[in-house]
């Protein structure tokens, strides 16, 4: 039993290791992407538009719920503790810091990131990945750097626009219960909103879209030989993007408040 458990322990280690050299080397042809002329910006266009232009719809839904949820809850509870003019400051905080972010690197998980696993192990079963080997072109610029930057510029974008429905949707909120002129509300929610509070989201947005992208791409390139490993291979993008985000979330918001 506990060679069976130093075995686990030298391929979780070594998993470990090939990863971090994995992420080098994304990083590595990332910086030299732009200065080629290759067949890669088609790859991350459509990327793009999967990504971000397809999930506009469910992020928009999302984000107006998210922020009437919070402004019915708070028009509720703070006049009891005479503090309604908290609700800007709750708004920005949980919205722009936390759900904003978070929720979007979530539906970014479940939508291109099982797709990017299982369409990189599909190709690696129908030795896709040879045929660029074997013509001299590296599979990582041309296959892992689009997807790459695709993710995390369509997260970036995604979270500042679920951002902006998200206060919008509260706004809506706000002429039911409570009819506001949209110049007053306008006002106090800037008045609350803070240059901290949206670099505090664009830097979640930027990791999580790297860890989603990384993970997704890094699991497509795992699948050996049998197509029954595809599904299992976009299950375990999904399972361990989860993880990472949250554990990434906390290291990140721990840095903040620190």
């Amino acid at each position: 039993m506990i060679t069976a458990l130093g075995r686990s322990a030298k391929l979780k280690a070594s998993s470990l290791l090939y990863g971090m050299g994995f992420f080098y080397n994304v990083l590595k042809e990332t910086a030299r992407f732009f200065r080629r002329s290759q067949v890669g910006y088609k790859v991350l266009i459509m990327q793009i538009l999967f990504t971000g232009y397809e999930a506009l719809a469910i992020n928009a839904v999302m984000a107006i719920a998210i922020g009437a949820a919070i402004n019915v809850i708070g028009s509720s509870l703070l006049p009891q503790f005479g503090q309604s003019q908290l609700m800007y400051t709750i708004l920005i905080i949980v919205i722009t810091r936390e759900l904003g972010p978070l929720l979007t690197a979530f539906v970014i998980t479940a939508r291109s990131g099982t797709a990017i696993a299982t369409e990189l192990g599909t190709m690696v079963v129908n030795h896709e990945i040879e045929a660029y080997l074997s013509v001299g072109l590296n599979p990582i610029s041309y296959l892992v750097v689009p997807r790459f930057i695709g993710v995390v510029v369509s997260m970036l974008v995604l979270t500042v626009y679920f951002n902006i429905f998200g206060l919008l949707g509260s706004f809506i909120v706000v002429q039911v219960i409570k009819p506001t002129p949209i110049l007053e509300y306008l006002t106090s929610l800037l008045s609350a909103l803070s240059v901290g509070d949206v670099v505090s989201g664009l830097v979640k947005a930027l990791v999580f879209g790297i860890v989603v992208s990384v993970v997704s791409t890094y699991q497509g390139f795992s699948v050996n030989r049998a197509s029954t490993e595809i599904p299992v291979a976009g299950i375990r993008a999904v399972g361990l993007s989860f993880i990472l985000i949250i554990v990434a979330d906390i290291i990140v918001t721990l840095m903040q408040y620190a």
